[in-house]
């Protein structure tokens, strides 16, 4: 099958969408698929030989790999989505669209204006008038429903590649003793999507002792200048510090030096970070914002109310427990991990849907 997938960007800093797309591309290409991977930036991802890599121009991009059996979109909002679809349509090739998270309550708020606009003249339209819709959670697929679109959903969640042997070794010979300083660590965009000022918030009301709190990853929109001011103000320099945009081992490190992953987040569609920290046999302070019952099911973790109240009563709890009670809650993560499908099963299930798609069923 010849497929092309479109995304915003594949450069790391641009979080979970740019590792999941590539990731998948790369997996369908060494099942035997003819794919192309485009994004609007111009950025590439490492991946196999047979996976076929444009940058530039959309329309020369498409005219190089020739007309596809199915398009691959992913996001919304941006004008490379809006000719996507009526390229799609003007050509009669099947159309998948993953949301990726930006029709969810608070994404859809947040800017609200610019995007009722552009939602009344085509955001909408492009989206009715697509083969199919992606969601990569229950919940996120449940909201989609809501939005009465006339568009078949269907949801398939990421997979997660577990870490080496090594490196959990790794991992488990960091567990502290009760007298060293533990790290709560978030990873991912500074964006506020992500409730940073929540969990700076809490963080000053809880004030854990023997704990320190490291954001890493990039700023965006001078959303950390923000957080600075907040946390001069709480006068909690000596407690949160900031690592900057991390990738490769530096990424892996962080999480193996850490012994709490704390996500404060106003809305996630997934929230690849938390499965990655799972996977990094990490316990997980996150909100009801973001589709993880499991945490709680699985006693791995944590689900807080979407405000700094609820972010202080779970990090007094999770602070409080002993190194050797977190260090099981993150084996029992790791499990959780272990369980859900790989990259392959999830590529195969994607395979199936294009062929769906592009036949017409």
């Amino acid at each position: 099958m010849k497929i092309f997938i479109a995304a915003t960007s594949l450069r790391s800093e641009y979080g979970g969408p740019a590792y999941s797309v590539a990731r998948l591309a790369g997996t369908l290409s060494e099942s035997g698929h003819e794919l192309a991977l485009w994004a609007a930036d111009g950025s590439t991802h490492s991946g196999p030989a047979s996976l076929l890599h444009f940058t530039g121009n959309l329309e020369r991009a498409l005219r190089q790999f020739g007309s596809p059996d199915v398009i691959h979109d992913n996001g919304l909002w941006r004008p490379h989505n809006h000719a996507l679809s009526r390229y799609a349509a003007g050509k009669g090739i099947a159309r998948l669209v993953s949301t990726r998270g930006m029709l969810e309550p608070w994404a859809f708020e947040h800017k609200r204006s610019r995007k009722r606009i552009a939602w009344l003249l085509y955001q909408r339209r492009d989206l009715e008038r697509a083969g199919g819709l992606h969601a990569t959670s229950a919940a996120e697929g449940a909201n989609l429903e809501r939005m009465d679109l006339g568009v078949p959903i269907t949801v398939i969640p990421n997979a997660v590649d577990l870490p080496t042997p090594s490196s959990q070794d790794a991992r488990g010979s960091s567990v502290r003793s009760p007298n060293q300083i533990r790290t709560a660590l978030f990873l991912g965009r500074l964006y506020p999507v992500k409730g940073l000022p929540m969990l700076v918030r809490a963080w000053a009301d809880v004030r854990p002792r023997g704990w320190q709190l490291k954001i890493a990853g990039p700023d965006e929109g001078g959303h950390r200048r923000q957080l600075e001011t907040s946390i001069e103000a709480a006068r909690l320099e000596d407690a949160v510090t900031f690592a900057g945009p991390v990738t490769g081992d530096a990424r892996t490190s962080l999480f193996n030096n850490a012994d709490l992953f704390v996500l404060p987040t106003h809305s996630e569609s997934y929230g690849m970070a938390v499965a990655e920290a799972l996977a990094h046999s990490l316990p997980v302070l996150t909100t009801l914002s973001a589709p993880w019952p499991m945490l709680e099911e699985r006693k791995c973790g944590w689900l807080a109310r979407p405000d700094h109240e609820g972010i202080a009563s779970a990090l007094r709890e999770a602070t409080a427990m002993d190194p050797m009670e977190l260090s099981e809650m993150g084996r029992r993560g790791y499990a959780l991990i272990a369980e859900m499908p790989s990259w392959q099963q999830v590529a195969d299930r994607f395979a199936e849907l294009y062929s769906a798609l592009s036949s017409g069923v």
